[in-house]
């Protein structure tokens, strides 16, 4: 089942996601509904906040940049309870852009290497180090689970340079091919 997507303004989207356990209600139905619903949106990931769970939960699906990057070929994950261990590497500046925020791209900065400890969709543990877009993808997500989106790496001048847009999404004055939940003010 296709899903809303949150948009910037809803309070879920800033709220830090719990930890959930293999019993959580609906898991494996809810994890089908993410990638379906991220899949509609065109998206390369989706948060349980974005769709108004404030759970540690994210899908991501790198396959659709596998022409590009080939490694990504076939490459989907499922992080429950995920936690970031140790970033590292280089400082990469790269354009970013969400379902949550609409029609916003701006350039973040972030490291581009990670280790991270997650659980997959049948509570195996996993430890792994994501390099280059991936560990940029996942530390997007990350950021979601944690209650922090992307524009919360830009500058305060980049801010207000975009809060028309900003003001848009919160008044729900944006248009998407996706269904969405937005704030009306």
């Amino acid at each position: 089942m296709i899903l809303p997507v949150y948009l910037y303004g809803q309070p879920v989207l800033r709220k830090v996601g719990e930890d959930i356990t293999p019993d959580y209600p609906g898991l494996e139905k809810l994890i089908k509904d993410m990638f379906e619903t991220m899949y509609h949106a065109d998206g390369v990931g989706l948060a349980a906040p974005q769709i108004g769970l404030p759970i540690r939960l994210f899908v991501i699906d790198l396959d659709v940049l596998s022409e590009e990057f080939p490694e990504y070929k076939d490459r989907q994950l499922v992080m429950i309870n995920a936690h970031i261990l140790d970033r590292d590497g280089e400082d990469v500046t790269r354009e970013e852009g969400c379902l949550s925020l609409p029609n916003i791209h701006e350039n973040v900065t972030r490291k581009n290497r990670i280790r991270i400890k997650y659980c997959d969709e049948k509570f195996v543990e996993h430890e792994e180090v994501f390099d280059g877009f991936a560990a940029r993808v996942v530390q997007h997500e990350y950021d979601h689970i944690d209650g922090k989106m992307f524009i919360d790496h830009i500058s305060l001048i980049r801010k207000q340079l975009i809060k028309g847009k900003l003001n848009s999404i919160l008044t729900g004055k944006v248009r998407t091919s996706y269904r969405v939940a937005a704030t009306r003010r």
